[in-house]
């Protein structure tokens, strides 16, 4: 029989992150069943691709969480990547939580909430590396590691159920050139303390090896720089200061000034000084003054490396941009991965500069990057400093999570579970158990709105961009009788065989033989003459172009 006094728990709920790479967004909440109490860690974005249309920004639904907003103690930020701090902004109106960082992290998060006019509203707590939080029954110590980022940071979370190790992104990296290498010592002595269970990394599972130390990434950049004769661009990830450090070390021990070229290259340049990073770096100069320079004196730095059409890398490519040119003899080296789905732009952008003379380097023709997250042999070394009884893998796509789950078996973790987003694990020293599903879905941007993945806007712009619009007018008296049009035009059709004014002809023709067989009842119903309208010509068009175009009719009542 049940007790009548609820017993605490403490639950592990992702609504972002798992069964994807980025959009991170977890919960965890410790209390009698319903009256948990709660925080996040990471609140973070993704992007959007050929299947979203006009949607730029990607991000978690947090509807779950926002309902019980009065139990949110704080959401805390693992480290400054778009997706794990991204969507800040966004939801924190819905949330009205504090908010826990380390200094650059906390600069950035500044910068992006001044931008939403939310800055004098959000209750910010600056966190000092290897500081303490305390909230609730929540009692949290950052960990610092390595990261293709400045302070990452894992969180250790004391709860009277037991601690919990979430690592965020991490790697682990003897010479990472920027901060301080990873605190293995707090780590085995978590280990050494018991940790109950370990949400971790799953990125590159399927890596043999270790990702790589920034330090062999520069000496090779600081030789390839030397190689070029004329301009050298960089392209990296803003938010990769570490490499952004190695291209300034390149740029500096070869006589060549360093140009910022892009917002996200100056926002990070200001978050890294903020924390006492570049001081001794020789000043930068502006895009005006870099193209006065001979071409063996400068390096760009630029934004763009994943072929984003307006960032300034593929300004640079198509010749719009301003003060920056490239060509003949002139050198790109792209110093990061190809993010999936991320191919054909990328693709295209390095063969636009190339038509127009310019050498391309990437990673697979010299060592130039290296990854920010662990691989398998890295992946061995947490679990054999942590030691956890449970593994719970996120940051992956399904595949991921199911493989390290697989690997932390091998390792002799008693208890592993691979979440889906949406999944309420219970977490005890009986091991993982699903409790519950709740709403985990996707908000998308579009423009300055925010709108469900599943709207009917979304829906209706995939299958134009698909199959394209029919739209048709005509004016319609009580009796059902037409007094003006049909009139058809066609949005992203192809020119049929038949031409368009034959095929437009057809159109209205249909249109018009609909109208006059409705029956009588229904003539003059503006409703059911669109619906006859509508249903008329999409049987018509796929008997012209082979495919269902969305058709449009108004109706106009006389």
């Amino acid at each position: 029989m049940r007790s009548s006094k609820q017993q605490d728990r403490l639950v592990f709920v992702p609504l972002g992150g798992s069964g994807e790479i980025g959009m991170n967004l977890n919960l965890y909440g410790f209390g009698p069943e319903g009256r948990e109490q709660w925080i996040i860690v990471d609140l973070g974005v993704s992007f959007g691709d050929l299947t979203t249309p006009g949607v730029e920004v990607i991000m978690p639904d947090p509807q779950f969480i926002a309902e019980r907003a009065k139990d949110l103690l704080g959401i805390i930020l693992t480290h400054a990547h778009e997706d794990h701090m991204g969507a800040l902004a966004a939801f924190w109106p819905d949330l009205r939580a504090p908010v826990y960082a380390t200094p650059f992290t906390m600069y950035l998060v500044r910068d992006r909430l001044s931008e939403a006019g939310l800055l004098d509203e959000v209750e910010l707590h600056e966190v000092p590396l290897g500081g303490h939080i305390s909230l609730g029954p929540f009692e949290m110590d950052m960990v610092t590691l390595t990261h293709s980022i400045p302070e990452p940071n894992a969180l250790l979370i004391r709860t009277p159920a037991g601690l919990i190790l979430h690592t965020g992104d991490w790697k682990i990296d003897p010479d990472p050139l920027i901060g301080q290498a990873t605190d293995s010592k707090t780590l085995m002595a978590a280990g050494d303390e018991g940790i109950l269970a370990m949400v971790c990394d799953s990125t590159n599972v399927f890596t043999e090896g270790e990702a790589g130390s920034e330090s062999g990434v520069r000496d090779e950049l600081i030789k390839l720089v030397g190689e070029q004769k004329g301009r050298v661009a960089v392209a990296a990830f803003a938010s990769n200061v570490a490499r952004l450090q190695t291209a300034v070390e390149a740029a500096e021990h070869n006589d060549r000034t360093v140009c910022l070229v892009g917002r996200s290259m100056h926002r990070m340049m200001g978050a890294a000084r903020h924390v006492g990073l570049f001081t001794n770096a020789k000043p930068f100069i502006d895009e005006e003054e870099a193209a006065a320079l001979p071409k063996n004196e400068v390096l760009y730095l630029c934004t763009g490396s994943q072929g984003e059409p307006r960032a300034a890398l593929s300004r640079i490519a198509s010749g719009s941009h301003r003060f920056v040119k490239l060509g003949n003899g002139d050198s790109v080296l792209f110093s990061s991965r190809v993010i999936p789905g991320n191919e054909k732009s990328i693709f295209a952008l390095q063969n636009a500069l190339a038509s127009a003379g310019v050498n391309v380097i990437g990673e697979k023709e010299r060592h130039i990057h290296v990854s920010g997250h662990p691989c398998r042999d890295e992946l061995r070394q947490m679990y054999a400093w942590a030691r956890p009884k449970i593994a719970i893998p996120v940051h992956g796509e399904r595949r991921h999570l199911i493989e390290h789950a697989k690997l932390a078996q091998e390792l002799q973790v008693p208890h592993g579970f691979a979440p889906r987003n949406g999944d309420m694990i219970m977490l005890s020293e009986a091991g993982a158990e699903l409790v519950d599903e709740v709403p985990a879905g996707r908000i998308y941007r579009d423009g300055s709105v925010l709108t469900p993945a599943d709207s009917g806007a979304l829906r209706e712009r995939k299958k134009m961009a698909f199959g394209g619009v029919i739209s048709l007018a005509l004016a319609v008296d009580g009796a059902g009788r037409i007094h003006s049009g049909p009139e058809a035009n066609l949005f992203g059709m192809a020119e049929p065989k038949e031409g368009f004014e034959k095929t437009i002809d057809a159109l209205c023709d249909a249109a018009q033989k609909a109208v006059e067989n409705l029956p009588k009842r229904s003539r003059g119903d503006e409703i059911a003459t669109e619906n006859a309208v509508r249903q008329a010509v999409r049987r018509l068009a796929p008997r012209i172009w082979g495919k269902r175009p969305h058709v449009d009719v108004i109706v106009l009542p006389l």
